[in-house]
């Protein structure tokens, strides 16, 4: 099998934005230590809260031609810090986070000639492939209003924010594809990744919404930005449903 691999931003970018996961990964560090050292009192330990997530994208507006996997598996983790309400069963979430959006698809990243419209283009029907995916990572702001009753259900609403910290594009199967960024005419089975893909909107924001017993619980996420930047790529987003574990 054949590799490829093309640089679409420099690897200095790509260097510059893992300093804005360290902070993320120390924090999420941190509230697992607190959680669990014995220094602790309970009362602080009850305002921390770490969650791991599996969650599937549902993508909206895709181009006319190309189509989505039924299952754009994703992933994420965060820590909270918790405020509560007085002695109310209410309190108050902010905290830090990663997030991992794939979208899966008949398609190829492609551009425009003079390059400023990155844009989907379909895969031929002749073509034989096993993947063809666009990967976004996001650092993430999570706010939430929570109510936990005494029988230890617990209901979320809340909004989050996300900055962009990386992004690929990848393709395994024939070689005989054709866009701007790669021109293969064999047939030989091919790896193509694409580091950095332009074009992408440096901010993803939408509400947000959960409901559990106990440390399960199953959410939801609507993204009311485009991952493309407005005019430069399609307005497609996800809609993100899944499951969250919060052990404590």
């Amino acid at each position: 099998m054949k590799d490829i691999l093309v640089y679409l931003r420099t690897k200095t970018n790509s260097v510059s934005r893992l300093f804005l996961i360290l902070p993320v990964l120390m924090a999420l560090l941190i509230f697992s230590r607190a959680g669990h050292a014995q220094v602790v009192n309970e009362a602080t330990k009850k305002r921390i809260s770490i969650g791991v997530g599996l969650y599937t994208d549902i993508w909206m507006n895709m181009p006319e031609g190309t189509k989505a996997r039924a299952i754009n598996q994703g992933f994420n983790v965060f820590g909270t810090y918790n405020i509560p309400f007085g002695k109310s069963n209410m309190s108050f979430a902010i905290g830090l986070g990663l997030s991992a959006h794939n979208l899966y698809g008949n398609f190829l990243i492609d551009t425009t000639k003079n390059t400023t419209t990155v844009g989907f283009k379909k895969i031929p029907d002749g073509v034989n492939y096993k993947k063809s995916k666009l990967n976004v990572d996001y650092l993430e702001l999570p706010l939430e209003l929570r109510f936990k009753s005494k029988s230890k259900v617990t209901v979320a609403a809340g909004f989050k924010l996300g900055f962009l910290i990386g992004s690929f594009a990848k393709y395994v199967g024939d070689g005989n594809v054709n866009t701007y960024f790669y021109s293969l005419g064999s047939k030989e089975k091919t790896r193509i990744k694409l580091l950095g893909v332009k074009n992408l909107d440096q901010f993803a924001y939408g509400p947000t919404f959960r409901i559990g017993f106990r440390w399960i619980n199953v959410n939801a996420y609507y993204q009311l930005s485009s991952i493309f930047t407005k005019g430069k790529g399609p307005e497609t987003y996800p809609i993100s449903v899944g499951f969250v574990l919060m052990p404590f």
